[in-house]
């Protein structure tokens, strides 16, 4: 029974949601979060829409029927907002996605103008746990003061900081 969920679609977004999981479960272990990665975006779709669409009670197994959603996507959020339309109670998932901000830059610089760094999903999962859980807001003020140094440092060396290309699953 997870406190949020964070999904994501395409290989850069699910890549980041499992950074964030990672620092989550790091910086705050009792926050219980579940991860979906969806592969076919026609699965989201509501039944008889398309074929490949899930059955209302599989997609409540994976995203639950209440919990927050945050959902990062390498496309304009409003397509994952049209296909969850007929889903129940579908203002829970919280889409970050392309929003045409910025610049030509970094792989990293695009995913923070763009609100889908791993940083700032960790931060949307907290608030949208329903609870800031015991130390939570110091973690978010971290994440928000890593994020200020990754920039920082994006600016003045014109590339990604190396914790960021070099990370692995189970590096931190």
């Amino acid at each position: 029974d997870p406190h949020v969920v964070l999904a994501a679609a395409g290989a850069v977004p699910t890549n980041e949601v499992l950074a964030a999981r990672e620092l989550l479960k790091r910086d705050l272990p009792d926050l219980r979060v579940r991860v979906v990665n969806v592969m076919d975006l026609m699965r989201l779709d509501s039944r008889g829409a398309h074929p490949h669409a899930l059955e209302q009670e599989d997609f409540n197994a994976l995203f639950t029927t209440d919990k927050h959603v945050v959902f990062s996507f390498h496309g304009y959020p409003s397509a994952i907002h049209q296909l969850i339309s007929g889903r129940p109670n579908p203002s829970r998932f919280h889409v970050k996605g392309y929003t045409e901000e910025g610049i030509t830059t970094t792989p990293f610089d695009m995913l923070i103008r763009n609100g889908t760094s791993r940083f700032q999903l960790a931060i949307e999962a907290i608030r949208r746990a329903g609870r800031v859980t015991s130390g939570g807001s110091g973690v978010i003020d971290r994440y928000l003061l890593e994020l200020e140094q990754h920039q920082a440092y994006i600016r003045e060396h014109g590339e990604d900081p190396a914790d960021i290309t070099g990370w692995r699953w189970g590096t931190f």
